[in-house]
């Protein structure tokens, strides 16, 4: 079977890797155009590597875009964690069209902070979806789709790293068994409905420590690593990223405690134990080196 890998980072080139080492037929490579002055994308890099060929259109909305993945006399088309948009014609050139990975439950968390978010709700369950992807923004009917537990204290990381990342790796290839053994769609459920939550920005990993100790460590979780969540001190942005889940009362915001192991922050009926923090302008560090560094001590309010 002729296959057309699309997607890009660390996520496209597993998903590469593992079809080479199965000996199967990559016929192209296709990602988002490299921006200057940056790295090339490790997917890219890969497949130039093993003698692939490599395309990176600015755009799949052209005639000339649609006329390469004609080009490809593809059976299928992998989209391996895309970012640019791809009209139906596009996708429908390859013989038995094209299917794509998306990080959660479908239809909830439809849209790119899909990983984020069912951890910031508290949610201890999340997953991925393969499906045959329409105009709709993650919309189409499922091929299949694969769940994992959220743990009370994974990050982001964690759920992306440990989790989704070779869970999804598998289950694309899973899935293009599934193509070649003639079980095109699994079954008919789509994705129109459900949750479309876009991107899990800065402004929403802003902690406010007046709401529950719970909101706020999950917070944390969900934009640990990225885009790291973050509150200030006197005046002065501080991202927080390793933390755990204490109990005791007091003011929200206020330091209870500076220690070796980090620095406690009173919560909404629960405390927060930061273990790692950045400073503005400074690098990841111990939440009791920054301290230290910057005189903080018990009594001092965050958040004001």
């Amino acid at each position: 079977m002729r296959i057309v890998v699309h997607g890009q980072q660390a996520f496209g080139k597993a998903v590469l890797e593992k079809l080479l080492e199965r000996g199967e037929d990559v016929v192209a490579v296709c990602s988002a155009p490299t921006k200057e002055g940056r790295p090339e994308d490790p997917l890219v890099e890969f497949a130039k590597e093993k003698g692939l060929p490599v395309h990176q259109p600015a755009s799949w909305k052209t005639p000339e875009a649609l006329d390469l993945m004609k080009s490809f006399d593809a059976d299928v088309c992998m989209m391996a964690y895309v970012l640019l948009f791809v009209p139906e014609a596009v996708r429908d050139a390859p013989r038995f069209g094209t299917f794509q990975y998306h990080p959660s439950l479908c239809p909830l968390h439809r849209g790119p902070s899909s990983i984020n978010w069912p951890i910031a709700m508290g949610k201890t369950r999340t997953g991925l979806t393969i499906f045959w992807p329409d105009d709709g923004l993650d919309e189409g009917p499922i091929l299949m789709q694969k769940s994992c537990e959220i743990g009370p204290d994974e990050t982001l990381g964690d759920v992306y790293f440990k989790k989704l990342f070779p869970m999804g790796v598998d289950a694309m290839i899973e899935s293009l068994d599934l193509v070649k053994a003639g079980i095109i769609i699994k079954h008919d459920q789509r994705l129109e409905d459900g949750s479309y939550e876009s991107w899990f920005k800065k402004d929403l990993a802003q902690v406010d420590w007046s709401k529950s100790a719970d909101d706020v460590y999950n917070t944390i979780r969900a934009a640990n690593p990225a885009p790291g969540a973050w509150t200030t001190v006197n005046g002065v942005e501080l991202q927080m990223y390793d933390s755990a889940k204490l109990e005791g009362a007091g003011t929200p915001g206020s330091v209870v405690s500076v220690a070796d192991d980090g620095v406690t922050v009173q919560a909404e009926g629960g405390r927060i134990l930061l273990k790692r923090v950045r400073p503005k302008g400074g690098d990841k560090q111990p939440a009791a080196e920054w301290a230290a560094a910057s005189g903080l001590s018990a009594g001092d309010q965050l958040g004001s």
